[in-house]
């Protein structure tokens, strides 16, 4: 398996599913190679092997963000190209190769040409996803391109993700298998070591608090999710907006919410992650995920499980499976505007969505992921090599 990341040393949600997914395939049999560029402390990990690059400093990559050069990750990835050159010239073949991401399709192509056997590709987002729907970086799009073309079986995260994947980059329906992501309530952090006493003070004045959690970038929609706020502050005075987390717009939203004149009722946490991000759901009375284009959205999911009502976009791979939240389109600042004021004014509206979203996250598990992704490698595997 070709991963990027892991918790906790992880910038997103890829980390987070490549984690539980792992452990799903090894709790039913499967002996997993993690191959992994670099981490800050070894990962204390009991099923499943994790293979590091060694020959340079973690700081390499912890000093790269979403905003970087692509040439800038090219230098890590060409040694962590080595790594998986050395491994394939070194070890026994893997039944499967499974990559996930662009970050590691180069890998992973090398890797089945090293090794003749089927590489399956997961996608958890092409780089339309990661532009806001705009066309993104060529070189980026050539590299899931050729890898999309070169696998033999592909996963997408949501059918949203497939017909992306299809209509982008031509690629038959028939070659990939969409699998939602997993959840379980299981894996939550505990919130009750950090606190936030300025939203404790807003919910004790009778404040909605309105949330948003994740990457400040372009894919997020967060102008248009800041544009919805402002139409519904208009309508309901006792609203108070939170954004956690960092990314490359940071300055600019915070501007515009000063310019959309809700710059006093807007908290612009920074990065948090463990305790205190899933503190920011707790204390949440609304969830919103404003996403232009989102493949799945595994902090719908989070939400979800802490009874929080949720308002997604309907350009989203999580309003596949929740069925139960409010939907709209990413541009409709009037509809989230709107949607945002019925459930702060409803408290009947909002306990039924936090309760009806919480039961769907029943019918997502992990371990049915892994059945499921079992299937896939056997319809990818080639020859007399079927597992």
């Amino acid at each position: 398996m070709l991963g990027w990341e892991l918790p906790p040393h992880n910038a997103g949600g890829m980390g987070v599913a490549c984690y539980h997914l792992a452990k799903a395939l090894a709790s039913r049999g499967m002996k997993i190679d993690f191959m992994l560029p670099a981490a800050p402390a070894p990962f204390d990990i009991d099923f499943m092997d994790v293979h590091e690059v060694k020959d340079h400093q973690f700081e390499d990559i912890k000093k790269l963000t979403y905003s970087d050069d692509v040439h800038s990750i090219f230098k890590v990835q060409d040694k962590y190209l080595a790594q998986v050159h050395h491994y394939a010239r070194t070890e026994e073949p893997p039944d499967v190769i499974h990559a996930h991401d662009w970050l590691t399709l180069r890998a992973g192509m090398l890797a089945k040409q090293l090794m003749n056997r089927p590489l399956v590709a997961q996608v958890h987002a092409t780089e339309f996803d990661r532009s806001g729907g705009g066309y993104g970086n060529p070189i980026i799009h050539e590299i899931e391109q050729h890898g999309l073309m070169m696998a033999d079986k592909i996963i997408a995260v949501s059918h949203y993700t497939k017909q992306v994947i299809m209509e982008q980059y031509g690629i038959p329906a028939d070659k990939i298998d969409v699998l939602h992501n997993g959840f379980s309530l299981d894996d939550l952090a505990a919130a009750d070591e950090v606190s936030y006493k300025y939203l404790d003070m807003l919910h004790e004045m009778g404040y909605t608090i309105v949330s948003t959690i994740g990457r400040l970038t372009l894919q997020k929609g967060l102008t248009h999710f800041l544009e919805g706020c402002a139409k519904a502050a208009e309508k309901h005075e006792k609203l108070c907006f939170v954004l956690a987390g960092d990314g490359e717009q940071r300055d600019e939203l915070i501007a515009r919410a000063a310019e959309l004149g809700i710059g006093d009722k807007t908290i612009f946490t920074g990065f948090v992650r463990g305790s205190a991000w899933r503190k920011i759901y707790d204390l949440s009375d609304i969830f919103v995920m404003s996403s232009i284009s989102e493949p799945f959205g595994i902090t719908a999911l989070e939400a979800a499980a802490h009874y929080t009502p949720i308002i997604i976009t309907k350009s989203s791979g999580a309003a596949e499976v929740l069925g139960h939240a409010l939907t709209y389109d990413y541009w409709d600042t009037d509809r989230l505007g709107q949607c945002i004021v019925d459930v702060a004014t409803s408290l009947g509206l909002a306990k039924q969505m936090a309760e009806d979203t919480y039961a769907e996250l029943d019918t997502l598990s992990w371990s049915s992921l892994a059945d499921k992704c079992i299937s896939t490698y056997q319809k990818a595997a080639i020859g007399d090599h079927i597992l």
